[in-house]
């Protein structure tokens, strides 16, 4: 992550998925990559609003998630802990958020407590 002025850019994401047996680590790796996006465009972005009553957001075409070029490169290490498989859904979407959140206030000392943080922060790309 880089500060530049008011305004921050997330460069890089790093994630360590212990998934037991790893029958395909590439699909793995891009499910956690995908998860990752997923969480990082509900922080920097995405909201559901409501309208009297309604919510405006009708399917995730109003909805959207990061373009590829606001995506950071992200970085997976697989590791295979147990003789086991485990999940491999969407581990990489909740950590995302408060993660991308720690790393705002050690950049620039603004904690956010409101998603998404593009009420308080400008995000570029």
């Amino acid at each position: 992550m880089s500060v530049e002025g008011e305004a921050i850019r997330v460069e890089k994401a790093w994630c360590a998925a212990d998934v037991g047996t790893a029958l395909d680590p590439r699909i793995i790796e891009s499910q956690m990559q995908s998860g990752i996006i997923f969480g990082l465009s509900a922080a920097t972005g995405q909201e559901i609003t409501f309208e009297e009553g309604q919510v405006q957001q009708s399917n995730f075409s109003d909805y959207d998630a990061m373009r590829i070029n606001q995506t950071p490169e992200i970085e997976v290490a697989i590791l295979q802990n147990s003789p086991w498989m485990g999940g491999a859904g969407e581990p990489g979407t909740p950590p995302s958020l408060p993660a991308l959140g720690n790393a705002i206030f050690a950049a620039s000392g603004k904690r956010m407590r409101e998603l998404p943080f593009s009420k308080h922060v400008q995000f570029i790309s």
